[in-house]
């Protein structure tokens, strides 16, 4: 079926040197421009020199390295030339809204171009995903157990509906393997609940998911300012951070966990 379009349509992905819309920056970006009438293709694709540093944890995820785009040219040198392509293109793409459009625009604000959202649609296939796929208990027992789930949201239904998702989930996935972040094979649902409390919650420091472990087994900041920053690395350059999270609408939990690891970090002095 071809796409009804009255304008150009660009689907567009970004990759980035981090998940902050303010401060990350892009590192490649693919525009494949859809025409109105017969859906003619047109495709750009470039990597870019974002003039800072790559995480290595970023690098893991999408494959490019800092010597990778070293000699590549700067967004602000191409910004022109992206604008001239999207001239006149409604946008598309998956999860744009939340990150891929903001990151975007930022990018054309530094360049000193006014990136003009105004009139142009969007489209975000996410959206349209999880509205029409719903990631609810009710869906999730259709799914795996090809039942209805009868008095949902009923205690005692919904707990023993998600005993047959996650019995049903184990038998599906059993041995599955499948790649992680560095394309490497693994298995990630074993019939071991050791296994399943790591596939779920391992990674997890406190139980608001306010600091997290890093692919090295560090613990990390894992929201605001200091996203993906050992937490025991801020407390060195900002020790006002802890006194001000202490201070906040943060959890028990969340605040015991942070003191527990101040305390050991002056134990170790």
């Amino acid at each position: 079926m071809l796409l009804n379009l009255h304008k150009p349509l660009a689907f567009f992905d970004l990759e980035t040197t981090g998940i902050n819309v303010t401060s990350d920056r892009i590192l490649e970006i693919s525009i494949v421009k859809v025409l109105p009438g017969n859906n003619e293709v047109e495709i750009k694709t470039e990597r870019i020199n974002p003039m800072m540093p790559i995480p290595l944890e970023s690098s893991l995820i999408h494959g490019i390295y800092e010597k990778d785009i070293a000699d590549k040219p700067t967004f602000k040198d191409l910004a022109h030339v992206f604008n001239n392509f999207l001239k006149g293109c409604d946008l598309a793409g998956f999860n744009i809204l939340k990150f891929d459009v903001p990151v975007l625009q930022e990018e054309f604000n530094r360049a000193d171009i006014d990136f003009d959202l105004h009139g142009r649609r969007m489209v975000d296939a996410q959206k349209i995903f999880h509205m029409m796929e719903p990631r609810t208990l009710s869906a999730a027992y259709k799914f795996y157990c090809n039942k209805d789930l009868n008095n949902a949201h009923s205690a005692e239904a919904d707990t023993l509906a998600t005993y047959e998702v996650l019995k049903a989930q184990v038998t599906k996935y059993d041995n599955l393997s499948i790649k992680d972040k560095k394309g490497n094979d693994y298995i990630p649902v074993k019939n071991d609940i050791q296994s399943l409390h790591e596939l779920s919650a391992g990674n997890l420091v406190d139980l608001a998911g306010r600091m997290a472990f890093n692919d090295q087994a560090q613990v990390v900041f894992n929201f605001g300012k200091y996203k993906g920053v050992l937490v025991s690395d801020v407390f060195k350059k900002d020790p006002s951070y802890y006194d001000w999270m202490m201070k906040g609408d943060f959890p028990i939990d969340t605040k015991k966990k942070l003191t527990a690891i101040k305390l050991e970090q002056l134990k170790n002095k």
